[in-house]
């Protein structure tokens, strides 16, 4: 259960990089703007928000991924701790995007599901 927690967890993490590249760097251009659903003038007028909310999504992400490696280094609590506090941030934002924007559910199950069971089985496997 670990390996399958923590490969999850990395996918996660993998996929706010992502989501940080296209809020932060690629905003504006039409592929993301596409995802996102918004015109050139509704993407920017919000640049400087998106930017922002990027980087915290990759925040995320780093604190993810340091979380297993330093569980890999034989750190499990400390690692294992920054994996709860990382993915389990993306689930929880993830339920905000759900519950506020409902049209947005495939988005925010995308956004959450990985995380949610790679929380749920790194739990099982720390429990066991």
């Amino acid at each position: 259960m670990t390996v399958v927690g923590l490969v999850l967890a990395a996918v996660a993490a993998a996929l706010h990089v992502y989501i940080w590249v296209m809020e932060s760097l690629t905003w504006t251009t039409e592929r993301t703007r596409a995802t996102f659903g918004t015109t050139a003038q509704q993407a920017e007028a919000t640049r400087e928000l998106a930017f922002n909310q990027g980087y915290y999504n990759l925040f995320l992400a780093l604190i993810t991924f340091a979380g297993i490696a330093l569980y890999w280094a034989d750190e499990t609590t400390v690692g294992a701790t920054m994996v709860f506090c990382g993915a389990g941030s993306m689930v929880a934002a993830g339920l905000v995007l759900l519950v506020s924007s409902p049209d947005k559910a495939r988005a925010a199950l995308t956004q959450l599901t990985p995380p949610l069971i790679g929380v749920a089985a790194l739990a099982i496997a720390v429990l066991d």
